[in-house]
């Protein structure tokens, strides 16, 4: 049984994970790119609202570490993306007073200032969706706690390459780190 879930804004942040056009745009499953960038937009709206700490973060994709693996994430001798492919889609609904962290691993935490952000303000507890499930969001959410932060799992504002892979790790991993709640649940929450 799912149990009630209440959150303080003045102590949660709202973490958006690679909501960019070079991703955005992908093949994805079992949300599609716009509906999860929709409703993680209606998230940060309502979160604002209440006067939560709204973060978006991005990868600068021609940044992006790559190491040697068996499954490259892109073809070594792949052309440059454009510079538009690291751009925050315009539908994510950034608004002054956002955080922006710019990112160049999987994770939100590793060599960015986002710990620090978070620290100064308070925070305890941090929402977080984006793309991917099992990449970004779940790098960023294994760091977060190992921070000790409370984690709240936008799961229909989150999405993967694969049904399976975003079932997998919403099923088998999210869970046992925090709660997992719809766009909706999440909004009341804050009511």
């Amino acid at each position: 049984m799912t149990q009630a879930l209440s959150l303080d804004p003045s102590t949660t942040a709202l973490v958006l994970i690679d909501l960019q056009h070079g991703i955005v745009s992908r093949p994805l499953a079992p949300y599609s790119g716009p509906q999860v960038v929709e409703n993680g937009a209606r998230v940060a709206a309502a979160m604002r609202t209440k006067g939560a700490t709204v973060v978006y973060v991005r990868v600068p994709l021609n940044e992006l570490l790559h190491l040697p693996s068996d499954a490259p994430m892109r073809a070594p001798d792949a052309p440059p993306a454009p510079e538009q492919a690291s751009e925050l889609v315009p539908e994510a609904g950034v608004q002054p007073g956002d955080l922006v962290v710019s990112k160049r691993q999987w994770g939100a935490f590793y060599g960015t200032d986002l710990e620090q952000h978070l620290r100064r303000r308070g925070i305890q507890t941090i929402a977080i969706c984006g793309i991917a499930t099992n990449f970004g969001v779940e790098s960023t959410a294994r760091h977060a706690f190992d921070l000790g932060y409370k984690l709240v799992f936008v799961e229909d504002a989150t999405t993967s390459m694969s049904e399976e892979w975003h079932r997998f790790t919403v099923d088998n991993v999210f869970c046992r780190m925090g709660h997992v709640r719809t766009t909706q649940q999440v909004i009341d929450a804050l009511a």
